[in-house]
């Protein structure tokens, strides 16, 4: 593991993001940061994000915040790639995810990493990212 991949815990087969898809993902984008890593005291919403983030937020009631921030970094000129539920009748959805680059809506439901069965929701991968 390299110093950088300790920021990628959400890849690791005991966490929620299936290794398949970060590691298409990172192939395309490079990514130098995770702001949700598997560390109780860490906090990715009070820190500066790399140049190519990778995003798996908690999907509860703060998901709205993640996406604000990652918003507010690629305003800075930064990459945000995120793995999020597809929820088009949110107001985080509406406030945030109809402003990025590019939404990849997941065909079927992803299985996460350690689950028995695919998740009860749809997902999709929002992206901001500045136009070459």
């Amino acid at each position: 593991m390299t110093k950088t991949n300790i920021h990628f815990s959400s890849m690791r087969i005991n966490q929620q993001t299936p290794r398949e898809v970060y590691q298409i993902l990172d192939a395309e984008f490079r990514f130098d940061f995770d702001p949700c890593p598997k560390y109780p005291k860490f906090n990715g919403l009070q820190t500066g994000w790399g140049q190519s983030s990778f995003v798996n937020p908690p999907y509860g009631r703060e998901i709205g915040k993640w996406l604000k921030k990652g918003y507010e970094e690629f305003l800075k000129g930064k990459t945000v790639v995120f793995l999020i539920p597809s929820r088009t009748d949110t107001r985080w959805w509406h406030d945030y995810c109809m402003k990025a680059t590019e939404i990849r809506y997941i065909e079927g439901r992803l299985k996460f990493g350690g689950a028995k069965y695919n998740a009860s929701f749809p997902s999709a991968i929002v992206i901001f990212k500045q136009e070459d």
